[in-house]
């Protein structure tokens, strides 16, 4: 069977369980691996990825507010439930930290807690929130077990509005921090402010699908945030090629 039959196959398999669309899109560009390896994992490493050029490694916390921040997990959500670094903090029901495997392989990057997590402190608790979880059970992964979920920003912004660079510098540090902690395998970054925020680019997100980036050491993949996937039902198929994409990463560097 040629390999665009068993990619037919594998869209086909789990497509139907959230409504994808099941024509077999093209195959992604990977983009060259030349950069080093990320720092030994206990486990297991990723194999070295390519960075865009030009892209720093890390975007600056918010000058004006310098302050440590703890490595400790439960010292790490304590600092983010007592921030008060940007404006964000003064409309917050509560901060939402993030959910998941604290050692998870994946880790989801979204935009910002809107309504329903400010409200409950968690991350995706909404329909997008649905959306990832069938996306996630399709690929037989779910949060708690192999993917932790956070966010750019740990405070909702007001009316769900796109986060701006000062807030989500201001935030910078503490997510950071968690990927420090969870060192994941993989990074994916759902949405165009995830991936402004971590490739430090303007870039459209459909010129950064289908390659793998790096942010601090770690594989970055980018895909569509499910809030726009509800909006935009044609652009699940392109979101399911993206984790299949992900998925097939893993599987060749481990």
């Amino acid at each position: 069977m040629d390999t665009r039959s068993l990619k037919e196959l594998e869209l086909l398999e789990v497509a139907g369980l959230y409504g994808l669309s099941t024509a077999a899109p093209a195959s992604p560009a990977v983009a060259p691996a030349s950069a080093a390896p990320p720092a030994a994992r206990v486990s297991q490493s990723p194999a070295p990825v390519s960075a865009p050029a030009a892209v720093p490694t890390s975007a600056p916390a918010a000058a004006s507010v310098p302050r440590v921040i703890p490595a400790d997990w439960n010292a790490l959500q304590a600092a983010v439930r007592e921030c008060t670094a940007c404006g964000l903090c003064r409309q917050r029901k509560q901060t939402v930290f993030g959910v998941g495997n604290e050692a998870a392989p994946w880790l989801f990057v979204g935009e910002g807690p809107g309504a329903e997590e400010d409200e409950q402190g968690e991350p995706f608790v909404g329909q997008a929130g649905k959306l990832l979880d069938n996306m996630l059970g399709a690929l037989g992964l779910a949060r708690g077990r192999e993917v932790y979920i956070a966010n750019v920003v740990k405070c909702r912004p007001p009316g769900n509005r796109t986060p701006t660079p000062e807030e989500a510098a201001a935030c910078a540090p503490f997510l950071d921090a968690q990927i420090d902690h969870i060192k994941p395998r993989l990074i994916v970054a759902l949405g165009k402010t995830a991936a402004s925020r971590l490739l430090n680019t303007e870039s459209s997100l459909a010129s950064l699908r289908g390659r793998v980036h790096a942010y601090r050491g770690t594989p970055l993949i980018v895909t569509y945030h499910p809030a726009y996937l509800l909006r935009t039902l044609p652009d699940k198929s392109k979101a399911w090629e993206d984790l299949l994409f992900a998925r097939r990463h893993l599987a060749k560097v481990a």
